[in-house]
């Protein structure tokens, strides 16, 4: 089982861009396809991204499309969410999650989550 740790989190103004970390550890990360969510205390889980196990096939939710993109590196054992024109409905608990299963991440349901990192973006 992967262990995922999200950074790159923080507080930022309307207009600004953000990168996003996710760390695996444990098994082998490069098994594993990612995806990004994030949530708020009034809204589900919303997915974001996602990336299979060898980077060349991504998947993005509409709304986010064009202004997120993710992308991972096996060989150091990170996946990213690059974030442009952040706008203040963007602030989130953003969390990565992984599985070996595609189908777990096309169900939006992957079985390991990191703890989340904040984002706030201010206006």
């Amino acid at each position: 089982q992967v262990q995922l740790v999200e950074s790159g989190g923080g507080s930022v103004q309307a207009g600004s861009s953000l990168r996003l970390s996710c760390a695996g550890s444990g098994q082998f990360f490069s098994d594993y396809n990612v995806a990004w969510f994030r949530q708020t205390p009034t809204k589900e889980r919303e997915f974001l991204a996602a990336i299979n196990w060898a980077g060349d096939y991504e998947d993005y939710e509409s709304s986010v499309k064009g202004r997120f993109f993710i992308s991972r590196n096996n060989g150091e054992n990170m996946a990213y969410l690059q974030m442009n024109s952040l706008i203040p409905e963007d602030t989130a608990v953003y969390y990565c999650g992984a599985d070996d299963n595609w189908g777990r991440i096309l169900a939006r349901v992957p079985r390991t989550w990191g703890i989340g990192t904040l984002v706030t973006v201010s206006s």
